[in-house]
């Protein structure tokens, strides 16, 4: 099932600063919405003067096979447990179109798109990589957690020049039982390959966020935008 996006996507959003000099465009994961990730803003380390416009969506509704098909807010559809079989291609490409539009909005608003990062966990982190590598603007940043590279095969073909050399922060839980460390190091091997600017950690977790993770963006965070 594709769901089509005409309008904006619904968002939270947050102000560090008044006058946002930067925008972070951060997406939840499966079954989740836009507040999920509020609370990271209190805990990111960042600089007092920083001045950043956090904005995070709120997937569409849509049913979601591997849930028998519960209706839930999903960036696109997962047909089995298995992340390397049949991918929803349609609802990818449609919620890449509509985060494609949250950031050309960004850049309508003042912030030039290399002031402009991605960022997402689980589903949201697939998508981050989706829309930011593919992207015709110059971003700041992906930010991209427990997750994994979707669509890969046709990476090659789609990836445009202007990110080619955008920094990607790709972290993973260790003990991830839904989507295992070795799918997510598959992808960030072949990021590497590709001579993306890739910093990875692994972390002591399931497929969750803890401290030292946050630690870790914040101080990747602080030398992007300084």
């Amino acid at each position: 099932m594709m769901i089509k996006t005409t309008d904006f996507l619904p968002v939270v959003e947050i102000e560090t600063n008044s006058s946002p000099t930067h925008a972070i465009i951060w997406l939840h994961g499966l079954g989740a919405d836009g507040n999920d990730f509020v609370p990271v803003v209190e805990e990111l380390e960042l600089l007092p003067e920083a001045s950043i416009r956090f904005v995070f969506p709120h997937a569409p509704e849509r049913p979601v096979t591997i849930n028998n098909g519960y209706v839930m807010r999903a960036w696109y559809d997962i047909y089995r447990a298995d992340f390397n079989d049949l991918e929803d291609q349609p609802g990818i490409r449609d919620s890449q179109e509509a985060l494609d539009a949250l950031i050309e909005r960004e850049m309508q608003r003042g912030i030039p798109a290399s002031h402009i990062l991605l960022a997402g966990f689980s589903q949201g982190g697939a998508m981050a990589l989706q829309t930011g590598l593919r992207q015709n603007n110059p971003l700041g940043g992906i930010i991209a957690l427990s997750c994994y590279l979707p669509l890969a095969e046709t990476l090659a073909v789609e990836a445009r020049v202007a990110n080619a050399t955008t920094p990607v922060f790709m972290a993973h839980g260790i003990y991830d039982p839904v989507i295992p460390l070795s799918h997510a190091a598959a992808s960030r091997d072949k990021l590497l390959a590709a001579n993306y600017p890739l910093e990875w950690h692994e972390y002591p977790m399931a497929h969750s966020v803890c401290a030292a993770e946050i630690a870790d963006i914040s101080r990747w965070l602080r030398h992007i935008i300084g």
